[in-house]
């Protein structure tokens, strides 16, 4: 009996110190070493989905800060989808969970400013130095829901890359057929971030070929070597630090006397939201604000499945194609809280066509105007022009005795800066106005037959100014206030700009 209660013991002392030795294990704390392998800036690309659809990609930095034990702080600053600026997202002691090489959190937050109100929440993982994040957006945007899905993937900066986005040089190989009509290699201005040169009158800029050289560990949108188009007179061309710092060039074109336009040549425009949209390349058009009502309409009841108002055709004056523009019954109605026109007029301009700017103005989406250095003196080129039938006021009624009229105008004015820019409200009666002309006709023009724009100046040219020149065709005349006819065709073709010659 001794000798069993003996061996009984020696086991129970046996088995103490593994015992002991778990239970320390357990107890203490996992501390997860948040400055040395986390925190920092993460530079990636976020990957926006908006409503199901196809994702846009942004480069974007991410900042992780620790916050108190095993936790940390997110910061996604200036974030924005569609062109709607939300600003700042904040994720605020998230606690860590490792889970086997990564670290896993979880946020939410809410953001709001005068166009949205949105909440956010967010997963993600870091591990090895990389940051992955999922964040869910339920936005409200003018009384309606959108649901926004993001992606990001991010690298841990070790804090010794360069922050310098700079654009070092800009050439052009004139051995190159593309770039045969060069005259003048590109002058960079690095203080207002400036690039201009000089071709030779009448050559293609549809497909120019720059060799560009950025700062060490920086990269170039568009790539060196990529084929850019320069009809509208100019491109922007955004250079990415190496630590995820951005900055934006505009390289200017400077032709000859005449300018001219033959529509020879269409295109997806560079960050359309919608790869069907398909544009004259140098001009914008409606058709970005009618691919919001094909892609959005159903949110506030509208189907619209036709085509767009402004489109290519065969039926040219000379070459292969033209422009046609047509007024199209986008049945009226809301989204977002704002008006759609029961007609939407097919219309064509020298500027950008800013979609988003409805939700705060509809006469905002036009911003007329591209930056012009030289004094025009005359817009001409060829036409044709069926009025629609059923004339449509702004309230969608119908107007029995009212006939449709295309418009044909150009318009010079003086600007501070190059973001400065005319709408659809005060392009023709804007005290910057320097110069404009028009033509309309309601009258049924079945052949080609040409127009001719002679500027007429209400103020000095000065040379030393800056300016913005708009060229605006529109099938109907007073589409801008939402009246116009359903079926007004305006065909468009050969377009010139005459120049008068300026001493620098």
């Amino acid at each position: 009996m001794k000798k069993n209660l003996f061996f009984y013991l020696f086991a129970v002392l046996c088995t103490m110190p593994l015992f002991t030795s778990c239970s320390d294990d357990d107890d203490a704390p996992v501390v997860i070493p948040v400055d040395e392998e986390i925190a920092g800036n993460y530079k990636g690309t976020l990957k926006v989905t908006v409503d199901g659809t196809n994702p846009i990609s942004v480069a974007q930095r991410v900042s992780v800060a620790e916050a108190g034990d095993n936790a940390i702080d997110l910061s996604i600053a200036d974030f924005s989808f569609m062109g709607i600026e939300i600003g700042d997202i904040n994720l605020n002691d998230c606690a860590l969970t490792p889970n086997g090489e990564r670290y896993e959190f979880a946020g939410v937050t809410s953001v709001s400013n005068t166009l949205l109100t949105a909440d956010v929440n967010a997963t993600g993982y870091c591990t090895n130095g990389a940051l992955h994040l999922d964040l869910n957006i339920d936005a409200t945007l003018g009384g309606v829901k959108q649901v926004v899905e993001v992606v990001y993937e991010g690298t841990r900066l070790k804090g010794t890359e360069s922050s310098e986005a700079n654009i070092l040089s800009f050439t052009f190989d004139t051995s190159v057929e593309a770039n045969a009509g060069v005259i003048s290699q590109p002058v960079i201005d690095e203080a207002n971030a400036t690039i201009t040169f000089k071709v030779e009158e009448g050559s293609s800029v549809t497909a120019l070929v720059p060799t560009i050289e950025v700062s060490a560990g920086a990269t170039v949108t568009p790539a060196s070597g990529e084929a850019v188009s320069f009809a509208s007179g100019s491109a922007t061309f955004t250079v990415v630090a190496e630590d995820g710092t951005s900055k934006n060039y505009t390289v200017s074109c400077n032709q000859g006397s005449l300018i001219v336009y033959d529509f020879e040549a269409w295109a997806t425009p560079e960050g359309a939201m919608y790869p069907d949209v398909v544009n004259p390349v140098g001009w914008a058009t409606c058709n970005d604000a009618v691919a919001l009502i094909k892609n959005l309409g159903s949110l506030g009841g509208i189907t619209y499945t036709g085509e767009y108002p402004v489109r290519e055709t065969s039926d040219a004056h000379s070459g292969s194609k033209a422009a046609i523009l047509e007024s199209v019954d986008t049945q009226g109605g809301k989204i977002f809280g704002q008006v759609i026109p029961k007609v939407t007029a097919g219309s064509m301009f020298l500027g950008n066509f800013n979609a988003i700017a409805a939700m705060a103005d509809p006469m905002a989406t036009t911003e007329f105007g591209m930056i012009y250095d030289k004094k025009p003196v005359k817009v001409s080129g060829y036409f044709k022009y069926t009025p629609g039938t059923e004339f449509y006021n702004a309230a969608g009624e119908l107007q029995a005795d009212q006939k449709d009229a295309c418009a044909i105008s150009a318009v010079l004015y003086e600007v501070e800066k190059e973001d400065e820019t005319l709408n659809g409200s005060t392009i023709y009666t804007s005290d910057k106005i320097v110069a404009q002309a028009m033509f309309t006709t309601g009258e049924t023009v079945a052949e080609y037959t040409p127009f001719e724009l002679n500027l007429e100046y209400v103020k000095d040219y000065d040379a030393s100014k800056m300016y913005k020149f708009a060229v605006i065709f529109s099938a109907s005349a007073d589409g801008a206030a939402y009246n116009a006819a359903v079926g007004s065709t305006l065909y468009i073709d050969d377009v010139t700009i005459e120049n008068e010659a300026v001493a620098e």
